[in-house]
């Protein structure tokens, strides 16, 4: 065999070998005087931002403990004015208390008509509703009131004047906790160091949390709770001054009021009874109703499946009859029928499926209506049993009613007195 030349290689002159060399040599020199000039920067600028993190961490340090003693004396604030508000608490408890003592026997029929009240306003959806019933035990509320006159309004006001001292006193509770809670946060900032094993990268950290406010609205704030505290036990002050006891006897309508609210609760509770047993009736032909229609969905639903399977089979037939040869594909009888038979079919399918679907949407449409006949059976039967639980109340005042009338002395002096209504238990029991 013979040998085959290789190609020769191409050669460059000296003079490019020379060049190449140079420029190797300049582009190196060139690459260490801008590595010098590099490091020469980040060495100035590692000492430079050492210097600065170290200024900014003594400078948060610094203002972490300055905030902590701003948030210490504003808590010592909100304490000091606690600790009066409970005071005032107290002291206006004691002077409802004496009210109530002499409010005596108008206080049972009272609190049996605002609880009846507070019952049916327990009543859900359309059956909250402004009866004659409601408006007897407001017109009763209205006579109550009436009677109790001056007394009643002071009482009236003690109370109110006491949900204002209990909001006030939330407010600066919960005022109080949040700066205990920012207290905590701030030493727990303090404490920690680049050391500290509780540090780490945070997404976003300077994101704003909503809810942000200055520091001038958080004095503010502040030093609303306290102002509103201060104003409250001001006129708490006022109001115990101002306070005068005052009697009366009940009035002989007050046996016609009750009487004339417990036929009205009677009637009505009658009435919701007579809808209840109608509603009721309802459901059960609506089930029946529901019964009978699932089961002619499942007879469509089972004629479509068998007309489903007849087309399955014309259109078989009609396919293998395409494979006859020559002359006989032909459209005989046969085939003509087939075509028929299969239109009428798919006629009947078509039909078949609407009906279904008629008769599935109006399935829905009655399990929904039964959905909320059941609901709203089940709003009035809770509103019969707080009806009934409203006559169970009233039963309380029959001896109450009494009393008043008889309007002794011995009576009054014998009756408990109306719950502390600041919820506080330190109230004396009449002898």
């Amino acid at each position: 065999m013979s040998t085959i030349e290789a190609k020769p290689c191409l050669h460059h002159s000296v003079a490019d070998w020379q060049n190449n060399n140079r420029q190797l040599s300049a582009t190196a020199e060139h690459e260490r005087d801008v590595s010098h000039v590099i490091r020469q920067e980040g060495r100035g600028l590692r000492n430079e931002t050492t210097i600065k993190t170290w200024w900014d961490e003594s400078d948060t340090c610094r203002r972490l403990e300055v905030r902590l003693w701003d948030v210490s004396r504003c808590k010592d604030s909100l304490e000091t004015c606690a600790v009066e508000v409970d005071t005032e608490m107290e002291a206006l408890t004691l002077a409802k208390e004496e009210l109530e003592q002499a409010l005596g026997a108008t206080a049972v029929p009272l609190q049996v008509t605002q609880e009846c009240l507070t019952l049916r306003q327990g009543r859900r959806g359309l059956e909250l509703v402004g009866d004659p019933v409601e408006e007897e035990l407001k017109q009763e509320v209205r006579l109550i009131e009436g009677v109790q006159q001056e007394l009643q309004q002071h009482v009236g006001r003690t109370f109110e004047q006491l949900c204002v001292l209990q909001e006030a006193r939330h407010q600066l509770t919960m005022d109080l906790q949040n700066k205990m809670d920012a207290l905590d946060v701030d030493r727990i900032c303090l404490s920690l160091t680049v050391k500290s094993a509780q540090i780490s990268l945070k997404t976003n950290p300077l994101r704003i949390p909503p809810g942000t406010v200055t520091p001038q609205e958080w004095v503010q704030f502040s030093q609303y709770n306290v102002t509103v505290a201060q104003e409250a036990m001001l006129l708490s002050q006022q109001m115990r001054e101002n306070a005068r006891l005052t009697r009366s006897k009940l009035q002989n309508e007050l046996e016609k009021q009750r009487r004339a609210t417990e036929f009205a609760l009677r009637k009505r509770t009658h009435t919701e009874e007579q809808s209840r047993q109608e509603l009721e009736w309802q459901l059960k032909i609506t089930e029946d109703e529901i019964s009978e229609m699932e089961a002619d969905i499942r007879g469509l639903d089972q004629d479509l499946r068998v007309k489903t399977a007849s087309l399955k089979l014309a259109h078989t037939r009609l396919e293998n009859r395409t494979c006859r040869p020559g002359m006989d594909l032909c459209r005989d009888q046969v085939q003509l029928g087939l075509v028929s038979e299969v239109q009428q079919l798919e006629a009947s399918i078509k039909a078949l499926d609407q009906k279904l679907g008629e008769a599935q949407h109006s399935l829905q449409k009655m399990c929904l209506h039964h959905a909320r006949m059941t609901q709203d059976l089940n709003r009035k039967q809770e509103a019969l049993s707080l009806e009934q639980r409203s006559l169970n109340t009233r039963h309380r005042l029959t001896d109450a009613t009494c009393a008043a009338v008889g309007g002794d002395e011995p009576a009054l002096a014998g009756v408990v007195p109306l719950a502390n209504s600041s919820g506080r238990s330190r109230l004396r029991t009449l002898a």
